[in-house]
């Protein structure tokens, strides 16, 4: 009530300046005017102060509902995290096994037995082919040392 009675009482014109405004009224003509605009600016003033009630209302219900959600919200990423974690972690496992399995099946054992016998061979290739490229640079050798004993009259 001090909020209404202060701003009617600073914005509502006295009986002397309406005088002033208007010299012909009456003294009773210039209350009820007066009174009219009082009544006018305090409604004015009321509805003024519901709204901003209203809007505090509101504003708080919101920001209630607001901390009704977060808590909702927080809990389902934290949820989401741990059931990520976990799916992560079993499909970890999951390819171990699979590559434990695949490594001990006789499938692989096959398989690496044949590579080892496939390197056995590459490996007496290369040594045979080693054996005949030194063979040929001897006989070269021997060619060209010959050649030299019959060009210098051998």
């Amino acid at each position: 009530m001090t909020k209404l009675w202060d701003s009617l009482k600073n914005k509502t014109k006295t009986i002397y300046e309406l005088t002033k405004e208007f010299p012909e009224k009456t003294y009773r003509e210039l209350e009820k005017y007066r009174d009219a605009d009082r009544r006018e600016e305090a409604q004015r003033i009321i509805t003024q102060q519901e709204n901003e009630e209203l809007k505090e209302n509101q504003l708080t219900e919101s920001q209630r509902r607001q901390m009704e959600l977060e808590p909702i919200e927080t809990e389902s990423w934290e949820k989401k995290y741990v059931r990520e974690h976990k799916l992560r972690q079993e499909a970890e496992g999951e390819t171990t096994i699979v590559k434990g399995i695949g490594q001990n099946s006789p499938e692989m054992k096959a398989a690496k037995q044949k590579i080892e016998e496939l390197q056995k061979e590459l490996d007496r290739v290369k040594k045979e082919n080693n054996e005949l490229y030194n063979r040929i640079a001897d006989l070269t050798n021997a060619d060209s040392n010959l050649e030299k004993a019959r060009e210098s009259g051998l």
